[in-house]
């Protein structure tokens, strides 16, 4: 929470909305809501017009669309900013799922980045 408040502190206005949101479900029937997982960037884009994304979904929320709703939802935010030319993505050369979810989404790999696979999106 501190890192975000300083980004908040240090960005102002224009750090609004490129970091964390959480992921919530709201049951139809009881209205009951249980956390699901997170997405975000780390920050707005940079001098180039790239952005990274980063997302996580709570084991017991896995394997049900959630990942694939979150990476949607942060492509088409990002994607609505002129100043947006590239997202990108990072994960872990063994975690199949998530790059499932990238490639799904609209994502290729494209190298490597401090040992984990860089993903770029490809529709912009």
């Amino acid at each position: 929470m501190e890192f975000f408040l300083s980004c908040f502190e240090s960005g102002g206005e224009l750090a609004q909305g490129w970091y964390g949101w959480y992921a919530i479900n709201i049951d139809p029937v009881s209205g009951e809501r249980s956390l699901v997982g997170s997405g975000g960037y780390f920050g707005p884009p940079d001098v180039n017009g790239v952005v990274e994304i980063g997302y996580s979904v709570l084991p017991e929320w896995q394997r049900r669309g959630y990942a694939t709703e979150i990476v949607n939802a942060l492509v088409t935010h990002a994607s609505s900013f002129e100043n947006t030319n590239s997202i990108i993505a990072h994960t872990s050369p063994r975690n199949d799922a998530s790059k499932r979810v990238l490639i799904s989404s609209g994502f290729r790999e494209v190298g490597i980045s401090e040992d984990n696979l860089r993903f770029e999106h490809t529709g912009l």
